[in-house]
Order: C-alpha cells, then structure tokens, then sequence
C-alpha cells in the first residue's frame, strides 16, 4: 500500500465514470469546456419512465432512482468498479436472463458475480489462484420479489425498536480527522451494539437505516466535497490513509469483510439530484481506496442517500453534510456479531 500522503494518481483528479450530479442552483463540474454550462448536458441523459405506480428514473451510468409509495432509493452497476484494471473480463448469460459476470486481475485471481434475471446482485465471490473460494457477499437470502412483474423492488422497512447505546456516542460516530488512527480501525472492526436477530440481505441493509444503526460508522471529513461535486482533489486522497490502512489491515484478517460507503449531501437542492449526487461520492472514495490503496473493490459497496440523514440540521448549504462515511456490514449478513458492545 502506497505510503502516507502518497496517492498514485498521477494528479488526476477521481471521480466516478460518469460526470457527477448537482444540487440545484449548482452548476455540477463536468470537466467541460471553461465558462460553458453543463448541467443541461447531464439532466439530458435522464429517462424518466411511469410504470406500475412507480416512478422510474434512469441515468446514463447505469444509476437507477425508484420512487414509490413517498419512497425513493437509488440503485447502481457496481461492475464497471470491478472491471477496473482488469486482465480479463468473462460474462456468461443464461437462458432465463441471468448473469455470471468473472473479472480476472493482474495476479490471476477472480471475482465471480452472480445476477438474476433483473440484474439484482445474488452472489460474489473471490476465487483464488489456488482455487480455494471466499464468499464475499450472498444476497440470496433476500426476501422474495412481490407479484409486482419484473424490476428491482425495495425490501420492507424492518421494524426494530429505537436504538439504545450502551456505549458513548463519541465511540459510536467517530470522526476521522479527530482521532487516531487506532480508534478508527477500532471502530470499523468493533462488533455491533446491539444483538443481530438473523442474517440480513445485503438489499436490506441498504435500504434500512435502523439495520444499519447496528453498527458503528466512521465519518471521512477528511474529504471535503465542494457544493455539487462528487470529485476528490489530487490533494485530499492521501488524506485517506488512516481509513485505507484500517480496512486493509481487517481484510487481511478476514477476507470476506464488507464495508458500506455511504454518500450524503447537503439539503440544497431536490431529493432525486442529491440522491444521484451522494451515490456518485460514495463511488468517488471506493474509487480513491481501490485505485490509491489498493483496496479490493469486492470488499466495498456503496450507496447514496442524498438529504436522508442531515448531520447538521439545517436547508442551507453546509459542509458537514457534504460527506462520505464507512461502516462495517459483515455481521449484518452472517449473523456473526459478538454480544452487544459496552
């Protein structure tokens, strides 16, 4: 792993393979020619569509936004992040439409990605040189899709009761530019704080806020998004290092952790902008770790949830909330979590 301060990009400035989002009132950097306005060039890659009751909004990076029932989620391709710097890559389609997509790395070893007919992620997994497997994420366990026709469909809201910490919040929510290195990878390795009542779907734990409350989170405030940017300047990557080396060091422990981005804006601008926007900064860090650190992207995903979860309570533009923040899911998935923290 490159050292502290030491990103390799050459310069160059990370962000997703699409251009990133705005928040109104914002002109979104597309890297364009100087002076020209965007931002009418990335509203025109939407398609919106109505079908079945449900609002259906398609971006130009295989971004998909949902909206029901008052409801709305984003969802995302995360194979282009996989393919990255691939040797190979091998996609087989069955005849009922589902997927087996292998990428081959530089040293011979696979990432093996399962999808059904609609695309919905079911299994991944790492085959080694060796031959040996690692499972990495099996969302098979998702609970089944209603008689609602093809598509993705957000799981139910689990219903749990309000979340009590047995520990200080200041060890629950750890901010990364405050602390030590220690205390960050402490914390994205501590168990969860509450007991795991069975194991969760990866679908639900991105949809569900009071799964997620489960475990404790790391907020990166060592990046700092300008207002409508998804970018992360040459400068501010190494400021990652803290983060990259607690998560390379749990994985060396345990090859099959999983570790959620999670992307947020502030509340300037509509719900279904920033949504696009904070999924594009979640994908901008995973990018950063993978690409910098070498983190294996396998081990990371992300999603973006624009306005939901205001750091600061405010409707005017705000820093703070212009963030990115990691937790730990793997015990979420299996099950595994030691008895509540203390």
């Amino acid at each position: 792993m490159p050292p502290p301060g030491g990103p390799a990009t050459g310069g160059q400035q990370l962000r997703p393979g699409m251009p990133p989002g705005s928040e109104r009132g914002d002109r979104p950097d597309l890297g364009g020619a100087p002076g020209r306005d965007m931002s009418r060039d990335w509203r025109d890659q939407r398609r919106i569509e109505e079908r079945d009751g449900r609002t259906i909004i398609r971006e130009g990076d295989n971004r998909v936004i949902i909206r029901e029932g008052g409801r709305e989620v984003i969802r995302h391709d995360e194979l282009g992040r996989l393919r990255r710097g691939a040797r190979d890559v091998d996609v087989v389609t069955g005849r009922g439409g589902e997927r087996t997509v292998t990428v081959v790395r530089p040293d011979g070893s696979r990432i093996i990605t399962m999808e059904d007919e609609d695309g919905n992620l079911m299994r991944r997994i790492r085959r080694t040189t060796d031959g040996r497997d690692v499972i990495i994420i099996d969302n098979s366990r998702r609970p089944a899709r209603r008689d609602r026709g093809p598509g993705f469909y957000p799981p139910p809201v689990v219903s749990l009761p309000p979340l009590v910490l047995g520990i200080p919040r200041e060890r629950y929510i750890v901010e990364a530019e405050e602390v030590e290195p220690e205390i960050i990878e402490e914390t994205l390795m501590a168990p969860p704080v509450e007991r795991v009542e069975r194991a969760y779907s990866l679908d639900e734990i991105r949809y569900n806020q009071r799964l997620r409350e489960k475990m404790r989170r790391v907020d990166v405030d060592t990046i700092n998004f300008a207002f409508g940017s998804a970018e992360i300047g040459p400068s501010e990557v190494g400021r990652l290092d803290a983060i990259a080396r607690a998560l390379d060091a749990a994985i060396r422990r345990n090859p099959n952790e999983v570790f959620l981005v999670e992307g947020h804006t502030d509340a300037v601008g509509s719900d279904t902008d920033n949504l696009a926007l904070s999924d594009r900064r979640a994908e901008s860090v995973a990018l950063a770790l993978t690409e910098t650190y070498n983190i294996p992207p396998e081990n990371l995903v992300t999603q973006g949830y624009g306005e939901q979860y205001l750091k600061v309570q405010t409707d005017g533009p705000e820093l703070a909330n212009r963030r990115v923040s990691l937790r730990r899911i793997t015990p979420l998935m299996s099950q595994s979590g030691a008895p509540p923290a203390q």
